[in-house]
């Protein structure tokens, strides 16, 4: 009898932490590693929310809370979602987990049996069909290309809807690619959802705030009020806020599946850290003067690194909508081979090639479910970025 279960047999670790970690590791050992890998701002936490944190310790805040959440923080991410996305919700209906990674396992895990089906639009965060996977459920991968922005058409969504669909995981604006959807692409994917009646819709918004130029941010829910009954719309304040650290995701929707969300969290970790709740509250309650500052910044360093990116011969770098990651495609690199003599076979093989040879960590496009490409975080200093798309020019110009 095997030791290990099944289920873990059918998930890979993260491809995303095992480079972060694996650039950490080579500048312990004395490289000169520039990580573009990780999805974190390098942004301190605001005053603000430390000082609220601080205050809650002196309070003495530091005792077992409610299993998903003290009631002042739901009824902060109630008046959130009702100023930022007019959708109204009670106490009752929210969920607070430790992080988002958390609020959307728990919404798998509560609701998906064997041969339940989950539609992901890919580009995907790399971790949404591994977590379909371990809760029992089989991820439906649906292709957004280059061409189309790597957004997924209305289209493609009605083909890929069966009788054993369960839920699309919708992401706007996106990790990897920083694409988003705009009202009318959104309408045109709630129509068919609307024709579905079992279908859920699970969003994750963490990138809500995180959003350039005239792109407005928009949530199924909220473009379509008929899905409201079976949505779960989910964000949180580690983007945002710069709060990765802190793990706090949330989310609402019908009361039903938040219970079924609250019973799983009960047995696995139950309560976010008080401390971080009480941060939270500060977060989404007070000023919000951090969220311009950061955004200005993000997109001076996205503008700076999709016009390094541009002027390699092969690369093609789209300029995204959002989020703090580019996702250029290295069609016109596939084949050659690197000064070291590596054959650029593929997006992993670049990506290697480009951290053992130029000392730039990235993420490969294959991780993400669509190649050739690979993900850079431009979520680092101008100066930082600015070595780095060097690095990656003068590796690129370097291949024959």
């Amino acid at each position: 009898m095997p030791f290990l279960s099944d289920s873990l047999s059918r998930v890979k670790p993260s491809p995303s932490i095992a480079i972060t970690t694996l650039a950490g590791e080579l500048r312990a050992a004395g490289r000169d590693v520039i990580g573009l890998s990780a999805g974190e701002p390098d942004f301190d936490t605001p005053d603000n929310i430390k000082a609220a944190a601080i205050k809650a310790i002196e309070e003495g805040k530091t005792k077992y809370t409610a299993p998903d959440g003290i009631i002042e923080l739901k009824r902060a991410i109630c008046d959130k979602f009702q100023r930022d996305n007019g959708l109204s919700y009670t106490p009752e209906q929210v969920s607070v987990g430790t992080g988002g990674k958390q609020i959307l396992y728990n919404a798998l895990m509560a609701t998906l049996n064997p041969g339940d089906e989950v539609i992901i639009p890919a580009p995907y965060w790399v971790s949404y069909p591994d977590m379909v996977r371990l809760a029992g459920g089989t991820p439906v991968i649906v292709e957004g290309q280059l061409e189309t922005g790597f957004k997924i058409t209305a289209e493609q969504l009605e083909q890929a809807i069966t009788p054993r669909t369960k839920w699309l995981i919708f992401n706007s604006p996106s990790n990897p690619t920083g694409a988003g959807y705009r009202a009318d692409e959104l309408k045109a994917l709630t129509d068919v959802l609307m024709r579905h009646p079992q279908v859920w819709v699970m969003t994750d918004d963490m990138y809500e705030h995180l959003v350039f130029g005239d792109f407005t941010f928009c949530t199924p829910a909220e473009i379509e009020p008929g899905l409201y009954e079976r949505t779960l719309t989910c964000n949180g304040v580690s983007k945002a806020y710069a709060m990765t650290g802190w793990r706090i995701g949330y989310a609402a929707g019908p009361k039903e599946l938040i219970a079924a969300m609250r019973k799983v969290q009960s047995q696995s970790t139950s309560n976010p850290c008080s401390i971080s709740q009480w941060a939270t509250v500060e977060a989404l309650e007070g000023p919000q003067d951090y969220i311009e500052t950061s955004k200005e910044a993000f997109v001076r360093r996205r503008d700076l690194v999709v016009d390094m990116l541009n002027q390699i011969d092969g690369v093609t770098c789209p300029v995204p909508d959002g989020a703090f990651y580019v996702y250029p495609s290295i069609k016109g690199l596939i084949g050659r081979t690197s000064p070291a003599g590596t054959a650029i076979s593929d997006d992993e093989a670049f990506a290697k090639a480009l951290l053992a040879e130029a000392d730039v960590a990235v993420v490969h496009g294959a991780a993400f479910g669509l190649s050739p490409n690979f993900r850079v975080s431009y979520a680092a200093s101008d100066d930082t970025l600015r070595e780095a798309c060097r690095r990656i020019q003068s590796f690129c110009a370097s291949l024959r």
